[in-house]
């Protein structure tokens, strides 16, 4: 019998999209579906530089949905949730027509603007009014994009984030969230409105800046073109819209100061909550509005990203292991072969653009200590992995000055947090107690979108279903293990910066 009401969630990656269906009644997943099979390119003109063709992602989008439509029956869908890459900006013409590609989160050519404004606006002002630096966010890019392509810039109507833009195709409306203007360093925390004293710093117009709606609520509905693009009815509501840090806390249901929220993709991030909007004073990691935000309850999360984390372990497997290649189970095997620390073989993960937590130095990837005649496929493999956990602990310990309680992480079930060696080296090095889900971003847009259509009355409501898979408890033996290994990586970090 088929369900009354179902919900889906889009999770707009850079790597793919995943598209899932939920039973709104029950919480459980009806099915799920990725595309494309290969990871979505990203486009590097100039070193420092990353891009993506948002006509693309509305191809996958459109291919995703037919896959899924292939597993279950999507009559019933009543509404349509959307998570997206976040920090990446999208700029369309009056037509709607994007006039470039996407500069997306990774990309780094805006560093130099970023940290102008920060100087000239003046530190004090930006971490009060912005809780961040400008930095590498969605307005300096707006801001290169204005000084070195006047031509295009002119074109402008409205820019947008990704998931923006996925909204505006399926509903042919354009409009954003707070949560989201908060990522792009466009939303002034302490006045409550638009960062106007940047987007005029800047010399940017603030009419490109998009009407703002509620993270839960009817951001437009779907026409009768992009339902049929879709093979879904006209009318469903889209009501839930997030960055996908933000959704995977979401997601597994981290909305209260003091949870934590961690994810290991392309990129590694943990996502702290707080009810108040603290800072660093470096801006290393960087505070957003939470879904969840209210004026009389404030929800703040703090965001540590580590650019290259999954991206250097799949760069690896495409790369360098041979005719015929290693799967990452068959990775993970030869890993643990070989012991903490891997003899001494460090791995500095930092390959994917400058990073935030370094003060957006760009260093590259680095190898170091490795020993021809004691080093094998296993050690490096291990060294990968135990590097990417190295670096989101470096982060930690900015997240811990600022008053952030380390103890349990909650992750989904998915991706780095899937071999056990990440699982192990992750709580033994930061001694946090690591609890798995069967969720991902994907199932918690759509939870978003009951909540945004009003299925779900209140956020615990909409978690019937969630449950935990699997708890790894920090070791004494082995974390005394790691911590060795961890001080010997940050000895050849600290010869960068």
């Amino acid at each position: 019998m088929a369900q009354k009401t179902i919900l889906l969630g889009y999770d707009l990656g850079s790597s793919s999209v995943k598209l899932s269906a939920m039973a709104a009644d029950s919480g459980a997943l009806l099915a799920s579906a990725t595309y494309p099979e290969v990871e979505m390119k990203i486009y590097a003109a100039q070193a420092g530089w990353a891009e993506q063709e948002p006509a693309y992602w509305w191809e996958c989008i459109q291919q995703v949905t037919k896959k899924l439509a292939s597993k279950v029956n999507l009559e019933h869908v009543q509404a349509i949730g959307i998570a997206y890459q976040m920090h990446g900006l999208v700029a369309v013409d009056k037509n709607q027509e994007a006039l470039r590609p996407s500069i997306i989160w990774c990309d780094s050519r805006a560093v130099g603007f970023g940290e102008k404004a920060f100087n000239d606006l003046g530190e004090n002002f930006c971490l009060a009014h912005y809780l961040n630096s400008p930095g590498n966010f969605t307005a300096s890019k707006l801001k290169w994009v204005k000084e070195n392509e006047p031509e295009i810039y002119a074109k402008i109507h409205k820019v947008m984030l990704p998931g923006d833009y996925i909204a505006m195709k399926m509903t042919g409306e354009i409009n954003t969230t707070v949560s989201g203007l908060s990522e792009g360093i466009m939303w002034d925390f302490k006045e409550g409105h638009l960062a106007d004293k940047l987007l005029a710093y800047y010399g940017i117009d603030s009419d490109l800046i998009p009407e703002v709606f509620d993270t839960f609520s009817e951001q437009g509905k779907l026409t009768e073109t992009a339902a049929t693009q879709l093979g879904l009815q006209a009318g469903i509501p889209i009501a839930y819209r997030a960055g996908d840090q933000p959704n995977n806390a979401f997601s597994l249901n981290v909305l209260e100061p003091g949870e934590l929220a961690a994810t290991a993709g392309t990129s590694g991030v943990v996502y702290g909550i707080t009810d108040s909007p603290d800072f660093d004073p470096k801006s290393r990691v960087n505070t957003f509005v939470h879904v969840n935000h209210k004026s009389d309850t404030p929800r703040y999360g703090v965001l540590l990203c580590v650019n290259g984390t999954g991206i250097l372990n799949s760069w690896f497997k495409n790369n360098m292991t041979g005719t015929g290649g290693f799967d990452y189970p068959e990775m993970n095997a030869a890993a643990a072969k070989a012991p903490v620390g891997t003899d001494g073989l460090v791995v500095l993960p930092f390959g994917n653009g400058a990073e935030r937590v370094l003060e957006n130095k760009d260093i590259n990837a680095q190898i170091h200590g490795m020993n021809f005649n004691l080093h094998s496929q296993g050690h490096m493999f291990r060294a990968l992995q135990e590097g990417i956990v190295f670096a989101l602990n470096y982060g930690f310990e900015v997240m811990k000055k600022m008053g952030l309680e380390l103890a349990t992480v909650k992750a989904g079930h998915a991706n780095m947090f899937l071999s056990p060696i990440f699982r192990e080296a992750f709580a033994n090095t930061t001694g946090a107690t690591v609890e798995l889900y069967n969720t991902d971003g994907s199932q918690g847009a759509a939870r978003g979108a009951g909540m945004g259509i009003g299925y779900y009355k209140t956020a615990q409501d909409a978690f019937g279903g969630l449950k935990t898979v699997q708890t790894i408890e920090p070791n004494a033996q082995k974390s005394e293990a790691y911590q060795a290994a961890y001080t010997k990586w940050l000895n050849v970090l600290h010869q960068y910066v």
